[in-house]
């Protein structure tokens, strides 16, 4: 199974070297990774997405937990979260295919951020599985060049009125 955790760490050098360490100590590869500075620049947050065992995935979050540099570890898989991944990608587009291509950026609601003569480049914002049916769609056209982001991710506030 596929989980999304949340490690909150110590801004300092070599604290991703340590968690990811951890991982491939592990035999487990971190099939996406994003780190940023939170609002406490003391303190950044990684989303790690990695596939396991429940039981395997816990077992390295307390391995995480004993990492003097590891603040807070969340598995966010069982809860409500948002989560959003970046993606830039260059497409071939000349002649009525530009039209085309034009249009889907429109239904996914991305952005075209570059024109040249034979191609167009698209920035897409969302959900990991909106990114891979835009990905699908692209091939069409055929990709030159693309990269993602890794996956971000909070957890969902609490509804006003409801109790946790």
């Amino acid at each position: 199974m596929r989980h999304t955790i949340s490690v909150l760490v110590e801004n300092k050098p070599g604290v991703l070297a340590r968690v990811s360490g951890l991982f491939a100590s592990r035999g487990f590869n971190i099939e996406s990774l994003a780190v940023g500075e939170t609002e406490d620049p003391t303190v950044s947050r990684m989303t790690i997405v990695s596939s396991g065992e429940d039981a395997t995935i816990e077992q390295i979050a307390k391995q995480l937990n004993k990492l003097v540099d590891v603040i807070k570890v969340n598995d966010l898989t069982a809860e409500r979260f948002v989560e959003r991944e970046l993606f830039l990608v260059r497409v071939a587009a000349e002649g009525h295919a530009r039209a085309e291509l034009i249009q889907l950026v429109d239904v996914f609601r991305a952005k075209i951020v570059d024109v040249a003569a034979k191609s167009v480049t698209v920035e897409l914002t969302g959900a990991t599985e909106k990114i891979e049916a835009f990905v699908d769609l692209m091939r069409q056209f055929g990709i030159k060049e693309m990269v993602r982001t890794g996956k971000v991710a909070l957890i969902r506030a609490p509804r006003e009125g409801k109790s946790q």
